[in-house]
């Protein structure tokens, strides 16, 4: 890799526009999330491959139980797949599989895939793909908050240090980069606590138009920025 090329740490993909690609190419919205799973592997595995450590994707927030019931059927159908089928893909690629988010509302089939995926992967060190399913931020902190509740800390021992220790997956560090793709420019409550200081790069491409070739253009982009973090 060029000597230029700054890699950072932790990337976080907000995986937008697979039933706006759907909708384009005439096809139902269930075709546009079955071409997103098929990004999600290609380019996660491409992002880790390139010396990212952790990369995360947004694929099914707090919110998206508001669709319809046969679309979250679909959505976790894919989801069971990648928690179950791709488990070898992530084995041959060295790659721990990791799942944060509330268990809340989730099948009994979702959480065993979930818990035997993870203890599968656990032993893998080229890198963390980590899934937040049933994830919102705002819901992350606030479960951290309880945590420290009721662990009986006092007012005066809250601090950004204990939030971020009681934060789901705290050993995972902030987010360096985070990139969303169908020319939307918000996080959607996507991680708000690890955001604090994150680069954003907003791609006009929907999701399932992602390629292994976004992923050295992503790179090149973020080590052309020049970070702050406010000193």
């Amino acid at each position: 890799m060029d000597d230029e090329i700054k890699v950072p740490q932790h990337i976080g993909f907000i995986v937008d526009g697979n039933r706006r690609w759907a909708k384009q190419h005439g096809l139902p919205a269930y075709e546009g999330h079955l071409a997103g799973y098929n990004a999600i592997k290609d380019v996660l595995l491409e992002t880790l491959r390139q010396g990212v450590t952790y990369a995360s994707a947004y694929v099914f927030s707090t919110e998206n139980w508001k669709r319809s019931e046969e679309e979250v059927g679909y959505l976790m159908g894919l989801l069971l797949k990648i928690l179950e089928s791709d488990v070898p893909v992530f084995i041959e690629h060295n790659v721990r599989l990791r799942v944060i988010g509330t268990h809340e509302g989730l099948s009994g089939a979702i959480l065993g895939a979930i818990e035997r995926a993870e203890a599968q992967t656990a032993d893998l060190d080229g890198g963390e793909l980590l899934l937040c399913l049933n994830y919102g931020g705002q819901l992350e902190i606030a479960d951290a908050v309880k945590k420290i509740v009721q662990s009986g800390a006092s007012a005066e021992d809250i601090t950004p240090e204990l939030i971020s220790r009681n934060i789901y997956a705290p050993e995972v560090p902030p987010c360096d980069l985070i990139v969303r793709t169908s020319g939307e420019q918000r996080l959607s409550n996507f991680m708000l606590w690890r955001a604090a200081y994150s680069e954003l790069i907003f791609i006009e491409k929907n999701w399932p138009d992602m390629t292994k070739e976004d992923v050295s253009a992503i790179l090149k982009e973020y080590s052309s920025r020049q970070r702050r973090f406010g000193g």
